[in-house]
């Protein structure tokens, strides 16, 4: 059985490869016309594009972080429990995107189409086992 700190470093790496994958499926989506900014990126697009890179960067380093030191100290355990949350609403709404998918279809690097709402899904699964390892952790039990 995994010690607290054990389980705080896993829920960290869960939520190192969840945030690296939404971050890299987020700027492809983007790239191709599909996100939140919509088709073909002006100029001021493409600085929302970079500061939304940036402020990536800042969600896949500093969190993992925080959650690895969860059994340190009282603000970083709330942190996690906090994010664990946040990451079930994130669930939430890739759920609804896979039951009602806005597209047919996504277009895969290299060629190729995948349907939207098993995109979704797939990445629903890797949303929820994120957020099944951050309680995991941000619940368990003082040893």
């Amino acid at each position: 059985m995994a010690t607290r700190e054990e389980r705080f470093r896993q829920a960290a790496w869960a939520y190192f490869v969840y945030g690296v994958l939404y971050w890299i499926g987020g700027a492809y989506l983007e790239l191709q016309g599909l996100g939140r900014l919509g088709p073909a990126p002006g100029r001021y697009e493409w600085m929302m594009i970079i500061a939304l890179f940036l402020l990536g960067v800042v969600f896949v380093v500093l969190f993992p972080w925080l959650i690895a030191r969860g059994p340190r100290g009282w603000g970083y355990l709330w942190f996690t429990r906090i994010l664990t949350l946040l990451v079930a609403f994130r669930a939430f709404g890739v759920g609804q995107v896979m039951l009602r998918p806005t597209r047919p279809t996504v277009p895969l690097p290299g060629g190729g189409e995948v349907p939207m709402s098993v995109g979704a899904g797939i990445f629903f699964l890797i949303t929820l086992a994120t957020m099944a390892m951050l309680a995991r952790a941000a619940w368990s039990r003082r040893e």
